[in-house]
């Protein structure tokens, strides 16, 4: 076979791309599950495992195909553009309508069939291009573009697609892609395809791009329906950014904010939540000039904070800039935080948690640590003991820290093993206590400093609270016997078990498709 050199060059870039597509199909199905399942460590290692293993099959499976190679290519490009494109759509359906068992089997057995039809390309385009290339080059050349075409997708994955495009468009576009490629070889090798085929499989590849421009032009309705049928209100707010998806839905008088499906907070009885977290740390702290909130992007601890009159400086940290933005500009948001946004006295800043922590050298009277759940292996470290030291070091030494610290009804475990890390963390004194929020159950949270702290005398009279009163405060402090696990591992860099408690305990209530 002599190739032209338009040929050659539509091999060239069909290696290249269909690199980039086989590693942007796993890091798209890895990202997916671990949106909906949590920790991302574990699904991405899976998925890396199970599709490297399946890639090995395809390999062995193409010593089967030694006849008419570049038609046995464009099919496999077909189906692969086909699965691969509906895979984040299919995802997505599927998991409001299976349990979380069901679903990992699924993405399982996705990858699987995604790598075994990956792993048939490379050994195809190999000894179809033995048919150009000198034998002692042919590999070489196959494997230098493939890889760098997982080069190219490892580059736009993280800094393009994920914040912009988003993974269910990202999926279809590629697809697209893919197919594109085999419509590409089937054109122009069809003088070394058979007639029939060129004509059938050319009618097959424009009814499935057809169908991929379709599926693209109405994403939006798609992603609509799947989002209504996952939120009960209606979602008047919707954005990925680099690093979440934000989503508020509003309902009657009931506005909702979630983040990466988590619910963050209703407005109905954010109040009890947010009472809780800052008024009693607040109140047992001598002093209250500077105050730092780690989290709380949307703002509403910051707004029980500047509450006291005493309070000079309040800065508050979120890992996202779009949080500031939504919750300054957002008329729904602004309402409930009662524009606090713009009080001078809060400074935001945009910057990881654990980082700020690191390079900041300013001492705070009390830190209030309003973080999401412990849902995957980022968050988590925000509740390792290496964490709360850092935490410790940044406090006055009358200074008081707090954190939420997830249910100790519905996540047991997880909530005295943040206990435990923040003892381990260096505090001399830890305060655990919860709170009944209707919308979450019973909530708990983890109070720490290196002095005795009274809770049984505090004193609300200097703030407006609609929760908390200087008689019920200290109740907050007893547990009933079935929440109290009393031997339990603490959470670090070096042994994360915090995800793992976490995830366990909410795999025996979690039916519902929307995590607390």
């Amino acid at each position: 076979m002599n190739f032209a050199p338009k040929e050659k060059l539509i091999l060239i870039l069909s290696i290249f791309v269909v690199g980039l597509c086989s590693i942007i199909y796993e890091l798209l199905i890895s990202t997916t599950s671990s949106y909906f399942l949590g920790d991302s460590i574990k699904q991405f290692s899976i998925i890396i495992g199970v599709y490297m293993a399946a890639m090995g099959v395809g390999a062995y499976l193409s010593r089967l195909m030694e006849k008419e190679l570049m038609t046995r290519f464009v099919e496999v490009e077909l189906v692969l553009g086909i699965i691969g494109g509906l895979s984040v759509p299919f995802l997505y359906f599927t998991f409001s309508q299976v349990d979380y068992t069901s679903f990992n089997w699924i993405v399982i057995a996705l990858i699987g069939v995604i790598g075994t039809l990956t792993g048939l390309e490379i050994p195809l385009l190999t000894r179809v291009m033995e048919e150009y290339y000198p034998n002692d080059k042919n590999l070489s050349n196959v494997l230098s573009l493939d890889y760098l075409g997982a080069l190219a997708a490892t580059m736009i994955f993280p800094f393009f697609l994920l914040p912009w495009v988003g993974v269910f468009k990202s999926s279809i576009i590629f697809g697209f892609v893919n197919v594109l490629v085999g419509i590409f070889n089937l054109w122009v090798f069809r003088d070394k395809i058979q007639a029939n085929r060129v004509k059938w499989y050319g009618i097959f590849s424009l009814l499935v791009s057809l169908g991929f421009i379709a599926s693209l032009m109405f994403s939006g309705g798609l992603l609509k329906r799947w989002h209504d049928d996952l939120y009960r209100d209606r979602i008047v707010f919707s954005k990925t950014t680099p690093y979440q998806t934000l989503v508020l839905t509003k309902g009657k008088e009931d506005l909702r904010l979630y983040i990466d499906r988590v619910i963050q907070f209703s407005s109905v009885d954010e109040y009890r939540y947010h009472e809780s977290l800052v008024h009693l740390p607040m109140s047992l702290s001598p002093y209250k000039k500077r105050v730092l909130i780690l989290g709380g992007g949307e703002a509403l601890a910051a707004r029980e904070v500047l509450k006291y009159t005493d309070v000079e400086t309040v800065e508050m940290v979120d890992i996202d800039p779009e949080m500031f933005v939504l919750s300054k500009e957002n008329p729904h948001l602004r309402k409930v935080n009662e524009g606090c946004m713009d009080n001078p006295k809060l400074k935001p800043i945009a910057a990881d948690a654990m980082v700020f922590l690191t390079e900041n050298e300013q001492l705070y009277d009390v830190i209030i640590a309003d973080l999401p759940d412990p849902t995957n292996d980022n968050l988590s470290r925000l509740y390792s003991k290496e964490f709360y030291q850092l935490a410790k070091k940044r406090l006055t030494p009358n200074g008081v820290f707090v954190t939420q610290a997830t249910s100790p009804f519905h996540t047991t475990e997880a909530y005295w093993c943040i206990g435990e890390s923040i003892k381990e963390g260096g505090f001399k004194h830890l305060y655990p206590y919860h709170s009944y929020v209707p919308s979450f159950g019973e909530w708990g949270f983890h109070m720490a400093s290196n002095h005795e702290l009274d809770y049984n005398n505090i004193d609300f009279d200097d703030v407006e609270t609609r929760f908390l009163s200087k008689e019920t405060a200290p109740n907050l402090f007893s547990f009933e016997k079935d929440v109290v696990v009393k031997e339990i591992f603490p959470n670090s860099l070096d042994h994360p078990v915090l995800l793992d408690y976490y995830l366990k305990d909410w795999e025996r209530w979690s039916r519902e498709k929307v995590m607390f």
